[in-house]
């Protein structure tokens, strides 16, 4: 049985997309996912969520070897931030940290940031809603699929 959440599923589902699972609680962190994977830590896409001053989300995908800079955020959006809590992941996500994903989130306003350090790798691997998976794709098809905007922010 499948931990994913239906709206992921059916979001990776209609993109022909489908997640490696493992144990429960296996890949809560880039370094965990990396291992388990069997990829060097920069290739696991690390989505974080990011609240800005101007009360808007964004969540930032990132390699997962990258640290996000906070200045270069405040520059490629026009507002400060801070990362967002656990409730406030979980609230405006419905993911808990250690499974936030760029999937399944039409209809939020949360805005998708794609930082150009996933762009060195031809395979990336974000969460898919838990913390116990990992969807192989392209960088560019996860532009494509999430409409999310390429910023440099680490």
């Amino acid at each position: 049985m499948s931990n994913i959440p239906l709206k992921v599923q059916a979001f990776l589902e209609s993109h022909g997309l489908s997640a490696l699972e493992f144990e429960p609680g296996s890949t809560p962190t880039a370094e965990k996912a990396a291992q388990r994977i069997g990829v060097p830590v920069g290739q696991i896409a690390k989505s974080i969520l990011f609240k800005g001053k101007d009360d808007a989300y964004r969540l930032v995908v990132a390699a997962g070897d990258k640290k996000i800079n906070s200045g270069a955020l405040k520059r490629a959006t026009g507002a400060k931030h801070r990362m967002a809590n656990a409730d406030e992941t979980k609230e405006a996500t419905g993911f808990l940290p250690g499974g936030v994903c760029p999937f399944g989130l039409e209809g939020t306003a949360i805005a998708i940031l794609l930082d150009v350090s996933l762009d060195q790798y031809d395979t990336v691997y974000p969460a898919a809603g838990t913390d116990a998976t990992g969807v192989p794709l392209s960088p560019d098809y996860l532009q494509q699929i999430t409409g999310g905007v390429k910023v440099e922010v680490t």
